[in-house]
């Protein structure tokens, strides 16, 4: 590895300031944040000001907020993001933690299709594969993100005078069943669902977001029932929220203090 060029750090340094607080910032906080001395930071500044990647705020002499220059790269990284590909790294690294079957999915009508999976490494696991489409309602996966619908969406999707059909008697089949399970899920941002698509096998999942903070896609983790207990849903639910923050990182989001 090469080394590190110290103004190009040091460059690099006050750009990832403006990601906190209000956005703007004044040459003597960036002293003040980085410890810095004056002239550097003054030289850095004017640099990147130059460059557009920091423009004056106006109306407050002094003070920089992002530049026009930051927001392309962005925009041309978030092109060359590839779902699918970014979601079987993550749910690699997810099964590598916990060492079983980890998803991603994406909604499509009333179904969720199936973009990513990594199995188990156990002789008993789910089968499944990447491609699958499934209804969304019997799912971890699809509760989760028809959870993050509008209500007219929702009702465009799954109406509320029609029956669901069922995988598993454990299936639900009521709309306003499935309709207050899905607040739930609101609440607690983790969905769960026991024996719904295969009745040997129980199911987590959380959020997927993209750099707007729309919900794009959820990640689940799937158990057989031999292994399912209360406290191994409370542990895979922690697991999940974390992958699905790691994704939505990827794709660009920020969550908010």
């Amino acid at each position: 590895m090469g080394r590190l060029v110290p103004a190009v750090t040091r460059a690099l340094d006050i750009l990832e300031l403006f990601l906190d607080g209000d956005g703007t910032l004044s040459a003597p906080e960036i002293t003040r944040k980085l410890q810095l001395p004056r002239t550097t930071v003054h030289e850095l500044v004017t640099t990147l000001a130059a460059r557009n990647y920091l423009v004056p705020v106006p109306e407050q002499p002094g003070r920089y907020r992002l530049g026009v220059r930051p927001y392309q790269l962005g925009s041309r990284y978030a092109e060359q993001l590839d779902l699918a590909a970014e979601g079987r790294q993550v749910a690699r690294a997810v099964a590598e933690t916990c060492d079983e079957t980890v998803h991603v999915a994406l909604l499509e009508g009333a179904d969720v299709i199936y973009i990513a999976k990594v199995d188990s490494t156990h002789a008993v696991r789910m089968v499944s594969a990447a491609g699958r489409r499934l209804p969304a309602h019997c799912t971890s996966v699809g509760k989760m993100l028809l959870a993050s619908l509008s209500e007219d969406a929702l009702d465009a999707r799954l109406p509320e005078n029609r029956p669901l059909a069922a995988m598993t008697d454990n299936s639900i089949t009521s709309p306003q069943e499935l309709r207050r399970e899905l607040a739930e899920i609101r609440r607690r941002g983790v969905a769960v669902e026991q024996r719904e698509s295969n009745p040997d096998v129980s199911c987590v999942a959380a959020p997927v977001r993209d750099s707007a903070g729309t919900v794009v896609a959820a990640l689940s983790i799937s158990v057989p029932m031999i292994r399912w207990s209360d406290e191994r849903r409370a542990e895979l639910e922690k697991l999940a929220v974390k992958g699905a923050e790691d994704l939505s990182g990827r794709l660009g989001h920020r969550r908010r203090a």
